[in-house]
């Protein structure tokens, strides 16, 4: 048999390999930066790069002294040259992230700000209809305030907030309540209507568009990148076979 690697006392034989990398559940990151590594494979960065990315990946692993960084080398089984490559990596990758989606980020907000609007909005759920009627009169003709309702006759978790909730994405609520929301101004009230086993009244408090600021395009970006790298991954095929010893000693 053909020895590999050992970790302490515990020697690994390659046949041995295939099923610690189940075991252990490590081909799903495997898989993911190989598809990562042939993404970036085409993209370079300057010397001056290299050196920033290095220095900070030091200060991140708190390899402050040479001595640190040769006893982490070692514990990695990685030479200088390939943690210098392991350090610029996520340079490399967000050039690739730019390269491919930055241009792509405005029409993607148009599609995607629906999701993106937040409200923040007060709700009382119960399952009296009758009870639920009443408690909306109340709030109408100013008798009571929304909260001290909400804390008394709501039935959900809100209740202990006032009947408050969010900021939430505008989609994230019911669809029946998303679409309330939708064409509401704030301090509006919605009557009761029937919710599956509840009887719901609902008021918009704000509505918070969603803005194309630096903040918002780097996460649509990053977003866009995690549904090409989630289809990649769903798309590759991977097959497992097993080299017989002989063949593993020839090589």
């Amino acid at each position: 048999m053909t020895q590999i690697l050992q970790i302490g006392s515990k020697v690994i034989q390659a046949h041995e390999v295939l099923s610690l990398l189940r075991r252990y559940q490590l081909m799903p990151q495997i898989v993911r930066n190989i598809i990562l590594d042939q993404a970036i494979a085409d993209i370079s960065c300057t010397e001056e790069e290299r050196r920033v990315a290095v220095e900070k990946f030091y200060q991140q692993h708190q390899l402050t002294s040479p001595q640190a960084q040769e006893a982490w080398l070692r514990t990695q089984g990685m030479s200088l040259e390939q943690m210098e490559d392991l350090a610029v990596r996520p340079v490399l990758l967000e050039k690739f992230k730019i390269a491919t989606w930055e241009s792509k980020v405005d029409a993607y907000f148009l599609n995607r700000k629906a999701s993106l609007d937040r409200v923040v909005y007060s709700l009382i759920r119960n399952k009296d209809q009758g009870l639920t009627q009443e408690i909306y009169f109340r709030i109408l003709e100013g008798e009571q305030c929304f909260a001290d309702l909400a804390r008394e006759y709501s039935q959900g978790a809100e209740a202990s907030r006032g009947g408050l909730l969010g900021p939430v994405p505008l989609n994230q609520p019911h669809p029946t309540l998303s679409k309330l929301l939708s064409v509401s101004q704030p301090g509006q009230l919605w009557p009761p209507r029937a919710l599956g086993e509840w009887f719901v009244i609902i008021r918009l408090e704000e509505f918070i568009p969603a803005k194309l600021d630096e903040s918002m395009r780097r996460h649509l970006i990053d977003e866009q990148f995690e549904n090409w790298l989630l289809l990649q991954i769903q798309q590759v095929s991977v097959s497992w076979s097993v080299l017989p010893s002989s063949s593993l000693l020839a090589s």
